[in-house]
């Protein structure tokens, strides 16, 4: 009896161990908007702390990439770069919370910035990435939003509290549905997920 499972080779060892840590990124993006929606006025300082957790998460997820990935040397250095902007930021938060929140729209957008062409760039050198098209519109729609809270004119904190807790909300529905397209894909090739 024969069966159709491919052995793992870059591409599928990478869709198997992706898919998890796109999905646990997309549901921290959804439930820290949620937070920052719903208490606007009592998280706003701990928004610092919270964003700063999610970005040194999401951070480590993108430097295990990095070092994990069977991709490009280019690809490998933008999986890198993103992780460590995360990371530099997430450590950010954690300093002077007030002064932080005020400058945490341009770090996130820059973030965010950095993570979509990092996303997309992948998205478009491999063509054979599993969930490819979706990888592409979530790092598009990554750049976008961090275009926006760079540009933004955020006047006032509880403005930034909003732009960024629907943008998290928005992102992290994407992650999920790009977790799950890449999971479909990697099935599709016989991979295991």
């Amino acid at each position: 009896m024969t069966t159709n499972i491919i052995s793992p080779g870059p591409v599928q060892a990478l869709a198997r161990a992706a898919w998890q840590s796109i999905l646990v990124t997309g549901l921290l993006s959804v439930i820290l908007g949620i937070l920052i929606l719903v208490w606007p006025g009592k998280t706003l300082l701990v928004a610092g702390i919270i964003f700063g957790i999610y970005l040194v998460v999401s951070g480590l997820l993108q430097l295990l990439a990095a070092f994990a990935a069977p991709a490009s040397t280019g690809m490998r250095v933008l999986y890198f770069i993103s992780g460590v902007l995360s990371i530099v930021i997430g450590v950010f938060c954690f300093r002077d919370e007030l002064t932080s929140i005020l400058l945490l729209g341009l770090w996130i957008g820059i973030g965010w910035l950095f993570r979509g062409i990092a996303v997309t760039m992948a998205a478009v050198s491999e063509p054979d990435l599993p969930g490819r098209g979706w990888q592409g519109f979530f790092g598009v729609l990554t750049a976008i939003a961090g275009v926006v809270l760079i540009v933004w004119p955020v006047e006032s904190i509880a403005t930034l509290a909003w732009v960024a807790g629907i943008w998290l909300i928005v992102l992290g529905i994407m992650e999920m549905i790009t977790a799950f397209g890449v999971r479909k894909d990697a099935k599709d090739l016989g991979v295991p997920a």
